[in-house]
C-alpha cells in the first residue's frame, strides 16, 4: 500500500509523528506498506506556530521514511494576510457559543473563503501522490478548520471511484483538550464540535481511530454517524546491550559527565507540558543529591525553545534562578530517526535517548502542568519499556491509562509537593543505580503491564483491514 500522512500539529517534532513511526513499522513488518510516506505537516495552516508557518522552519523532520511536501494554497493572499485570516477563523470557531448571529455569519463566510483554496491544495496533493490511505493526525481538532474542510472535500472526490480513503487518527478531541491562549486566556478549542467543525462521517472511504476509551466516549456525543474505534498507541522497542559509538559521541558533545544520571523529559517546550515543573523537580533533586553525596542528574528536554518563545524564556530564566541551568539540555526537537548533522553532531531519536539514559542509571520525568489536557501521556510508558523509573505529576487520565498499580513517584505541582517528589525520586534513582532487587521487579512489572496495555496485535489487524480495502496498482502511483 501507498500511505500518505497529514498532521494538524504544524510541527516536525510532534509526539504524534513518533507514534506514527511505531505504527508504520508495524505495517512494514507485515509487508503491507511500501515506499516512502508523502507527508504534509500542516505548516501552511498553523500560523500560531510562528517558527514553521508557512513552509517549515530550520529544523528538519529527519526520517528515512518521510517524503516531505510543502505546498501553499493559491488564494491570492500574502503570507501575513493569510495568517491573520486563519487566526480570525480559529478564534471565531473557538468562541462560537458566545458569538451573535452576525459574528457567526462572518466566521462562516471567512471559513468558506479559505476552505476552497485548501480543497484545491489537497486535490493536487492527492493527485500527485495517489495514496491508498491517508492518515490524518489530529485533524478533527479545530486548529485549521478551512484545511480540514478542504481535506474532507478533496478526499471525497478523489476516493469516489477508487478503493482506499482517509484514516482520521485523533490523539486529542475538543472537550479534553483544554488549552488556553497564554496572552488572552481564551480557550483555543470549543468544548464540543459545531456546524463549522468538520467531523469524520461513516463510509467505506473513512476510518476513524482514537487512542483511548475516554476519547471514544467523548466522540460518542458528537453529531456524526461515524463511530471511532479505539487503537491504543504502539510503543517503541528499546534494544538492550552495550551502547554504540553514536551514544558515546552524543554524550560527549552534550557535555554529559560520566557517572551522572540522565533524566529524560519527553515533551515539547509548551505551556501545558510542564517543563517548568520538571526544572523545579531537578532543582530539588540537585539539592537532595548534594546533601546525600549522590551524583546530580542532568535533565534532557526533548523540545526546542522556538515553539512557544514566551514560555521558553520563562523556563530558561527559572533554570538560571534555581541554579540548574548548567544541568539542563534542550534537545531542540528530538528527530524521528537518529542522524549525524552537517556540523558533525549527533541528533539522537527517542529510542537512542532511552538507551543512553538507561545505561546512565537515569529515568523519565513526565510533569504535565495542568491535569486536564493529556489524553494519555506516554512518558511513563517510555520509562517502562526502557526498564527505568519515572516521576509523574498527577493528571486526570493517568490511572485509566496506566492503572493504580503502576510503579512510579507521583506528586502534585505545588512547590512543597515537588520538593517531596524530588527527595523520593532521588532515593529511587539511588536504588536503581545500586541494583535494588525490589525496584528491579517493580520496573519489570511495569514493562509487562505496558506490553498488555499497549498491544501491537490490534494495529496488525487494522493494517490487514486497510490492505483488504485498497488495491494499489502501478497506474495509481
Amino acid at each position: 500500500m501507498r500511505i500518505a500522512l497529514v498532521s494538524g500539529d504544524g510541527l516536525p517534532t510532534s509526539g504524534l509523528l513518533t507514534v506514527f513511526r511505531n505504527v508504520l513499522e508495524t505495517g512494514r513488518a507485515l509487508g503491507l506498506v511500501d515506499g516512502s510516506v508523502p507527508t504534509d505537516l500542516g505548516y501552511a495552516w498553523r500560523p500560531d506556530k510562528e517558527g514553521y508557518y508557512p513552509a517549515g522552519g530550520p529544523r528538519p523532520a529527519h526520517s528515512p521514511w518521510m517524503e516531505m511536501t510543502r505546498r501553499q494554497p493559491r488564494d491570492g493572499l500574502d503570507v501575513a494576510a493569510r495568517a491573520d485570516r486563519l487566526l480570525e477563523v480559529r478564534d471565531g470557531v473557538a468562541a462560537w457559543d458566545g458569538l451573535d448571529a452576525a459574528a457567526r455569519a462572518e466566521t462562516a463566510r471567512r471559513t468558506e473563503a479559505l476552505a476552497a483554496p485548501f480543497e484545491a491544495y489537497f486535490t493536487e496533493w492527492l493527485e500527485e501522490h495517489r495514496p491508498d490511505w491517508v492518515f490524518a493526525l489530529n485533524m478533527t481538532l479545530s486548529d485549521g478548520v478551512p484545511a480540514t474542510a478542504g481535506l474532507h472535500a478533496a478526499a471525497e472526490a478523489f476516493y469516489a471511484d477508487r478503493p482506499g480513503g482517509v484514516v482520521f487518527w485523533d490523539h486529542d478531541l475538543f472537550g479534553s483538550c483544554a488549552i488556553h491562549d497564554p496572552g488572552t486566556g481564551a480557550r483555543l478549542y470549543p468544548y464540543e464540535p459545531h456546524e463549522l467543525t468538520p467531523l469524520p462521517r461513516a463510509g467505506e472511504h473513512t476510518r476513524w481511530v482514537v487512542i483511548s476509551d475516554g476519547l471514544a466516549k467523548e466522540a460518542a456525543g458528537y453529531p456524526t454517524d461515524a463511530v471511532p474505534e479505539v487503537l491504543t498507541n504502539v510503543l517503541p522497542r528499546v534494544p538492550e546491550g552495550p551502547l554504540e559509538e553514536r551514544h558515546v559521541e552524543f554524550a560527549r558533545q552534550q557535555r554529559l559527565d560520566e557517572g551522572r544520571p540522565l533524566l529524560l523529559d519527553p515533551v515539547r517546550v509548551f505551556q501545558v507540558k510542564g517543563v517548568d515543573v520538571a526544572v523545579r523537580l531537578l532543582a530539588g533533586m540537585r539539592d537532595a543529591a548534594l546533601a546525600a553525596g549522590d551524583p546530580v542528574p542532568y535533565l534532557l528536554v526533548f523540545g526546542g525553545l522556538d515553539e512557544d518563545p514566551r514560555y521558553a524564556r520563562e523556563v530558561v530564566a527559572l533554570s538560571e534562578r534555581l541554579g540548574v541551568a548548567a544541568d539542563v539540555r534542550f534537545l531542540d526537537g528530538v528527530p524521528l530517526s537518529s542522524f549525524r548533522a552537517e556540523d558533525g553532531s549527533w541528533r539522537l531519536d527517542e529510542v537512542d535517548l532511552l538507551r543512553l539514559a538507561a545505561a546512565r542509571a537515569g529515568g523519565v520525568v513526565f510533569t504535565p502542568g495542568v491535569p486536564d489536557v493529556e489524553t494519555m501521556g506516554l512518558g511513563p510508558a517510555l520509562a517502562a519499556v526502557a526498564g527505568m523509573p519515572c516521576a509523574v505529576t498527577e493528571y486526570d487520565v493517568f490511572e485509566p491509562v496506566y492503572g493504580a498499580g503502576f510503579g512510579c513517584v507521583r506528586m502534585g505541582t505545588g512547590d512543597a509537593e515537588v520538593r517531596t517528589g524530588a527527595t523520593e525520586f532521588g532515593a529511587v534513582l539511588r536504588r536503581y543505580r545500586t541494583g535494588d532487587a525490589a525496584l528491579r521487579e517493580e520496573l519489570a512489572a511495569n514493562r509487562r503491564e505496558m506490553e498488555a496495555r499497549f498491544p501491537e496485535e490490534p494495529w496488525r489487524r487494522f493494517w490487514r483491514e486497510l490492505a483488504a480495502g485498497a488495491t494499489s496498482t502501478p497506474e495509481r502511483r
